[in-house]
Order: structure tokens, then sequence, then C-alpha cells
């Protein structure tokens, strides 16, 4: 284990190590970087990061302008999670330029790669709003054969892009279509548009679905379309189920119950107290209170910088009072009507006990899938893993489809 006083910093290079398997890093890439970084220093792992994903991307465009296609797939596919990396703890300043120019760098670096696919990836534009969402099709089946059909987005921190490692590459192996997206508060929107997240999800699914029956009428069969989240994509893809009615599959990985419940939890009284205070116009003393855990808790630090990047917070108060708006309870979990797969990771060290919640409350047919640490996959959405997590994932979609 890197970084052992750091749990945060070993996640994030855990999640990086686990992409290898589906193309994203290499083994010794990542413990290379990992060991040049200073644990706990942002600018550090900013400096290593990009240093790393630079030199990658140079070799890889290389090989692609002397015809080695392979290797400049493989090559830019690395750089661009690398460049994801990078830029990870960087969102206490959203001014910050290093922001924009590694995400910049990352798209492009993945971009280039997907005309180096063995299958057919196609960059699309989802109108939404009076603007649009960025994804990726991918045909896992020939065109105008219609095919069970996998959408797909990220959770609080993680990119369209990064979802190619995350269960894109995995599905279309087995022959299913994906349509990736970034939706409102997710790296795309956020950065183009400043659109931050939003608790009825429903409303970025249903334009997604409607693009995707109307741009893909051939290739998608309409009765097998399945949605998944990761990370926090776990309870946002549940709650667009609880209203969208066209699914019929929702998979969260890990699932999420109630986000109102992680952020009152770490406040010493009773939940009704809590939401009543984070809620307040101003409350300087909780203010300091929660800069006092920040500074103790690398997790938090991290959290509170992205989440207010994200959510459109102007404190980590205002932020954890955002998150009391994302929640399944009062009859929402128990409105899904479509079969739910709900994944629980053992040592998940943000969403702890929230998965048993979820499925506790699902009145569908439903299964929990519990991965271990004994068996490698007790990370947060099972990072290192992802054979295995995948394999396991997507059998149950098989068969759930098949039924």
């Amino acid at each position: 284990m890197l970084f052992e006083n750091d749990k945060q910093f070993w996640f994030e290079t855990q999640r990086a190590l686990g992409h290898t398997t589906y193309g994203g890093a290499d083994t010794g890439e990542v413990l290379a970087t990992a060991a040049r970084i200073t644990p706990g220093d942002y600018d550090s792992w900013y400096a290593e990061w990009f240093a790393t994903a630079q030199v990658i991307e140079a070799e890889a465009r290389q090989a692609l302008a002397r015809g080695h296609r392979v290797t400049a797939r493989d090559g830019l596919l690395r750089a661009s999670n690398y460049f994801r990396c990078a830029e990870f703890f960087l969102h206490g300043d959203p001014t910050d330029i290093r922001i924009a120019q590694s995400y910049v760098r990352a798209v492009a670096a993945f971009r280039d790669a997907l005309p180096l696919l063995p299958y057919a990836v196609e960059q699309v534009e989802i109108p939404y709003e009076g603007t649009t969402l960025a994804g990726y099709f991918y045909r896992g089946a020939p065109a105008g054969s219609p095919a069970p059909t996998v959408v797909m987005h990220n959770g609080f921190d993680g990119s369209v892009e990064e979802m190619h490692f995350y269960g894109a590459a995995a599905a279309v192996e087995r022959g299913y279509n994906v349509l990736s997206f970034d939706g409102p508060g997710q790296p795309f929107s956020r950065h183009r548009d400043g659109l931050v997240f939003r608790p009825d999800w429903e409303n970025v699914v249903a334009p997604v679905l409607d693009w995707l029956l109307e741009a893909h009428a051939d290739d998608v069969d309409p009765e097998r379309i399945a949605l998944l989240g990761i990370s926090m994509g776990g309870i946002l893809a549940p709650r667009a189920a609880a209203f969208e009615h066209r699914l019929a599959a929702v998979i969260a990985i890990d699932g999420v119950y109630d986000l109102g419940l992680v952020s009152t939890q770490s406040l010493p009284m009773p939940r009704e107290r809590a939401e009543a205070l984070l809620r307040m116009p101003e409350n300087p003393e909780l203010d300091a209170v929660l800069e006092q855990m920040s500074a103790a808790n690398p997790t938090l630090r991290w959290a509170f910088t992205h989440g207010m990047y994200a959510m459109g917070a102007s404190s980590p108060r205002t932020f954890m009072a955002a998150y009391l708006d994302y929640s399944l309870a009062n009859g929402v979990a128990e409105q899904i009507a479509c079969p739910v797969l709900v994944a629980d990771a053992e040592e998940d060290i943000f969403f702890h006990g929230q998965p048993e919640l979820l499925f506790e409350h699902v009145t569908a047919p439903k299964k929990l899938l519990k991965f271990t640490s004994a068996e490698g996959a007790g990370a947060h959405c099972h990072s290192g893993a992802q054979r295995l997590a995948f394999g396991r994932v997507y059998d149950w979609l098989d068969e759930t489809f098949a039924a």
C-alpha cells in the first residue's frame, strides 16, 4: 500500500492502477509515478501525473506517425487516464489553469484513440435543455441489428472517458451496445457549460434515452436497455429508474440510498438537528468545525473542495446541505419497477452501508452482489478487480435480459 497515511491518495492510485485491466494504465507506470509524489501534496500529485501523461502521449503520437496503430492506441488510452488523474485534486480553485489544460488533453488523447479500437465508437452530442451532453456510442453488434444496450454514466468525480475502463469496454466484449455520457456536474458539462449536479436525474436520463431511441432506432432493442451508474451514479441511476420506465434493468456500482445520511453522520448530533444547521444561511461555528475536520481527514478535504466545484456550492457546509437532496427515501426506491443489481464493496471508504440500505428498500426483482477484500475487490467500485466485477455484473444482465 502506497500513501499509508492518506487514504484518498491511495484510493486514487488504486483506481488508476485498476484501469490497467481495460488498457487505461500500466502497472509499472502507475507505481513509478506514485513513488515520486509527496503524500498529501496536491501540486506534487498534479506534477507527477502530468509528467507521466506527457511522456506516454508523446510516444503514442510518434508511434502513430510511424504507422504503429496498436502501440498508439494503447499509449493514448493510458495518457488519457493519467491526464485525468493529474487534475483530480485541483478543484478547490476552479480558476486553476492546470484543470482545463489536463482535462482538454485527457479528452483529446481518448478521442484520438477511438479510431484505433477494434470496434466502432461514435462521439455524440445529446440535446439537453438548450445545450448538449457529451457522450460515446459503442457498437457491440453489427449496425442495423437491434441489440441490448447499456446506457452508463460516472459519478461524483469521474468522466465519461473513464467509463471506457469502468464498464464500456467490458460490455462491448459481450455484444452490448453502449451509450456513455457526462451529465450535469460531470466533467464535460461542468467545464463547457458550468452545469452542476441535480438530484432529479430522471430529467437527465430521459433526453438521453430519447436521443438513443431516435438516433439509433435500428441498432437498439428498446425492450433491452439497462442503465448503469458508477460511484455517486449508484444513487443517480436508481433515482432515474424510479421514474423512467423505458429501462429494462438498472445497475448501481456501488449502491447508494441516501447522501443526506452520508452528509450528517459525521456530525455528533441527531440528523434533524444536523440538517437544520447545514441548511442555515450562515453558520460560522459549524463552518469552523468543518474546516477542522477537513484538515484532519484527507478524504473530507478532497470531498469538500471537489463537492463545492461539482455542486456549485460556496462552502463545505453548503455542499453538505446540497447532499441532503440526494435520497431515494420516502418511497422513491420502491417506485423502481425494473430488475435492480446493487453492488457492495466491503471496504468502501465513501458509502459504506449504503448498498444494503438501497437493496432493503427496492421492491422490484433485485440482487445484491457483495465484493470482498479477500478476492481483491473490496475497494470502492471494486477498483483493481474490474474483470471480476464486470464479469459478475454482465452475467447478471445477460440472464436478466434472457429472462
